[in-house]
């Protein structure tokens, strides 16, 4: 049901370049769908084709696809009324609204048998990009605006898109169809041309013919969809449709063999996404633009690793500061996003942290009341100590014999912080996993430093004698020793302590340490 499609997830960016290189983008982001994301330039003159004057756009007028000197019946009415032609099993039609992630049912209308239903509001809808969902999984998007609220629409059954019309002046959604069509048009052209180069060699000179055919139809489209604001700078659907554009993959860019450089274009690829979104326009809020770009972004483009996602945050979060709308959803979504239950990256604590320290300060989370302001710094701080990469926090509590035993006096090289409760479900589960890993890593500089968590003497005692845990253990029923050291969420947790005594590892399961010690030993050129 490609109303409710989400773009291709591509995990490998280089992967994610090439398919743009070759032009195929289309193919991959959706064809005509608003939440497509194609490749774009970025006209910085007023003239609609200014950034568009090369051999691949040559002799092509993008304004021909762009309805010219559209004009606006305004009213206060607020009806949308639909025609699908053969459409005749009756049911009911939905009319479904956007706001940053969610979704909801903003009207519903019954449809009679000659395929009419009518959505109607006592008050005017939320500006935004809305689906009207039919009961057969069909269904298309539509815009609504202040005062162009009062939409006439007709269409065939099965061929919603390709047969629109829209039968009063509504400016948003005239344009809308009219470059939907076009789209549905480019797109067939391009996947036959993808049908022709499966077949052919890639060094034959029709290969590459066929290649710069496509790059042609890629390029005629990014010109079309750019030129919307010059015609219609006002216009929802041309901020909407033109935010959904991916930056233009930088060919210049080339290694010494003359290969594309494919580091180089992803970072320009990656710092540039944002620039052709208009965070002073609210209403790309209630549409599927935001929230589509925004996942795609932290979850596909940046690396998928603490500093990278930091890093990258605050590049994005950092354009908002002036925007209140989009900075609160920003901020919010990537610190839920990357919490430690939601992901699966080595330290999302240090995301938590640079997400609370810099951007929910009293004089910055409007949205939040100090009392909740404080808990999260509160919550950073106690997590800040036990990052990935600092200094690892000694600890000094007592064994079941009654002596003390500390982190700093191990003579090992590597050092497993565990964490755990006699009870736990999982900590059952991993700690004889972990006694097994001992057994094996031991003679070869490893020790397991065991801190138990929210039990007694007694149930402490039997848990390591039940599970021969044959390493160092210790108990503080105060837990002054761990306070503040070691942040542990969810138990059990496992951290890595190099030679250097710093942390290089944490949110572990025990078959992903031998990997993380290799990892060390590899970059300190250790054997």
């Amino acid at each position: 049901m490609f109303i409710f499609s989400t773009p291709f997830k591509i995990k490998n960016i280089m992967n994610l370049l090439f398919i743009f290189i070759i032009g195929s983008a289309l193919a991959a982001c959706g064809g005509d769908s608003e939440n497509s994301n194609s490749t774009a330039t970025h006209s910085s003159d007023n003239s609609p084709v200014a950034d568009f004057n090369n051999e691949l756009l040559e002799g092509f007028d993008p304004s021909v696809y762009i309805p010219q000197g559209l004009e606006v019946d305004h009213s206060d009415r607020v009806r949308i009324s639909v025609e699908v032609e053969g459409f005749n099993q009756g049911g009911e039609a939905i009319l479904i609204g956007y706001v940053g992630e969610n979704r909801y049912r903003a009207a519903e209308a019954p449809i009679d048998e000659q395929g009419r239903f009518v959505f109607e509001n006592d008050e005017p809808f939320r500006e935004g990009v809305y689906v009207v969902a039919l009961p057969n999984n069909q269904g298309f998007q539509l815009v609504l605006v202040e005062g162009q609220m009062d939409i006439s629409l007709k269409t065939t059954n099965r061929r919603l898109i390709e047969n629109m019309e829209v039968l009063n002046n509504n400016l948003e959604n005239e344009l809308h169809f009219a470059i939907a069509q076009y789209e549905r048009k480019n797109r067939a052209q391009i996947d036959s041309v993808n049908r022709i180069i499966n077949n052919l060699e890639e060094d034959s000179e029709e290969y590459k013919e066929q290649e710069n055919t496509r790059l042609k139809l890629a390029a005629q489209r990014r010109a079309v969809i750019n030129s919307l604001e010059h015609y219609y700078p006002e216009s929802l659907y041309a901020s909407f449709k033109i935010a959904g554009q991916n930056p233009e993959v930088r060919r210049d860019l080339v290694q010494e063999d003359g290969s594309p450089d494919s580091r180089k274009q992803a970072y320009h690829f990656r710092n540039e996404f944002w620039d052709s979104v208009d965070f002073s326009d609210e209403r790309l809020m209630n549409t599927p633009v935001i929230i589509n770009m925004t996942r795609r972004y932290m979850d596909e483009l940046v690396p998928q690793n603490a500093d990278s996602i930091t890093k990258y945050a605050s590049l994005l979060v950092d354009q908002t500061l002036d925007h209140p709308i989009y900075f609160q959803f920003f901020a919010n979504w990537i610190t839920n996003n990357f919490d430690a239950k939601n992901t699966t990256i080595m330290d999302p604590q240090a995301v938590f942290v640079h997400m609370i320290q810099n951007y929910f300060t009293y004089d910055r989370a409007f949205w939040s009341d100090s009392a909740n302001i404080y808990g999260l710094q509160q919550r950073a701080k106690e997590m800040e100590q036990s990052l990935v990469g600092l200094p690892a926090p000694d600890v000094k509590a007592n064994g079941p014999d009654g002596n003390p035993y500390s982190i700093y006096e191990i003579d090992a090289d590597y050092i497993i912080v565990y964490m755990y409760n006699p009870t736990c479900e999982h900590c059952m589960k991993e700690t004889p996993l972990l006694v097994e890993w001992y057994r094996e890593w031991k003679p070869k500089g490893a020790e397991v430093f065991a801190i138990v968590l929210d039990t007694d003497r007694k149930e402490w005692t039997d848990y390591i004698r039940k599970n021969n845990m044959d390493w160092i253990n210790v108990f503080d029923p105060t837990n002054r020793a761990i306070y503040g050291k070691y942040y542990v969420d969810i138990t059990p947790e496992i951290y890595v302590i190099n030679p250097d005594r710093k942390i290089i590892g944490k949110n572990l399961k025990t078959f992903q340490i031998e990997t993380i010690i290799n990892r060390d030993k590899e970059r300190r050129g250790a054997s």
